[in-house]
């Protein structure tokens, strides 16, 4: 099993850090799979525009040399620190008006998609490429007419846990939102999956995954604690679905369980009542 982060921003638009700098930073923490998803905006808006001019979308003109940094950082990535470099892409149509925002994530892609198309059709050319088409929060509204067109919902993002998507019943994901070096800190996702792109594509369309709440002060580095040869276990969806985790490693292995070590702190109350059960100076995180 391995953790990943499937939202980071780099220079490309408004992350802070280039892409080796990324790849080193998750890699030298342990971490068996990014995505890198910079923002491709509108074209044809007010704010689309503005950002274009700005440099914080991909464009047409600057999207080959994207695609051709993450093959070459991909490969490094592997070879290094053994963790899939994924590309992707943050499809965003940005209003004034908050509601009339929307964001869709594609983890997987190939091509180039333009983000002036409303989100049904968006979310089918990802698709279409093979992609997987993540929602995030901005399109809650929305979600009962988009449930057939989206692989997964993004319910945490960075420090913060949306309650509703996560009562939802729909199928789920957590990302950091990474800009910078200080948005470590924040939620993730585990995968008992092979480290190859299209098992953990797969992994994410079939829910083979947890939530999990990193803390990078408390967990240096995660390979020591999560990996298990790059094989992992295949718990599949159990009846409770992808409850989110909440603490920080180590974590010991035991069998087809995960247990928090003795120092880990669980607030139940922290997800309204989500039923983590807590015994003793441990807690049960997976059901196998």
């Amino acid at each position: 099993m391995f953790l990943a982060d499937l939202h980071i921003h780099s220079t490309f638009s408004d992350g802070k850090l280039a892409i080796p700098e990324i790849v080193d930073l998750y890699g030298s923490k342990g971490f068996g799979a990014i995505a890198l998803t910079d923002h491709l905006c509108e074209s044809n808006t007010l704010m689309g525009k503005a950002a274009a001019y700005m440099n914080r979308t991909l464009t047409p003109a600057v999207f080959p040399l994207y695609m051709e940094i993450l093959r070459t950082e991909a490969a490094r990535a592997w070879d290094q620190y053994k963790m899939v470099v994924l590309p992707g892409i943050e499809l965003t149509k940005n209003s004034v008006i908050n509601h009339r925002s929307a964001r869709i994530l594609g983890l997987g892609i190939s091509k180039y998609i333009e983000a002036d198309a409303d989100v049904v059709q968006l979310a089918r050319a990802i698709r279409a490429q093979g992609a997987v088409a993540i929602a995030t929060e901005t399109l809650l509204s929305k979600r009962t007419e988009l449930a057939s067109e989206i692989d997964a919902w993004e319910v945490a993002c960075g420090k913060k846990l949306s309650v509703e998507l996560l009562e939802s019943g729909l199928p789920k994901i957590a990302t950091g939102g990474f800009h910078s070096a200080k948005h470590l800190s924040s939620w993730k996702t585990v995968f008992f999956c092979e480290r190859h792109p299209q098992a953990i594509l797969d992994a994410i369309r079939n829910q083979d995954l947890k939530l999990f709440q990193y803390q990078e002060e408390s967990s240096h580095d995660v390979s020591k604690h999560l990996d298990l040869g790059g094989m992992g276990l295949r718990n599949g969806t159990d009846g409770r679905g992808n409850d989110p985790v909440h603490g920080a490693l180590p974590l010991s292995v035991t069998g087809s369980k995960i247990l928090v070590g003795s120092g880990t702190s669980f607030d139940p109350q922290a997800f309204e009542g989500r039923r983590l059960r807590v015994a003793g100076e441990s807690a049960e995180l997976l059901q196998s």
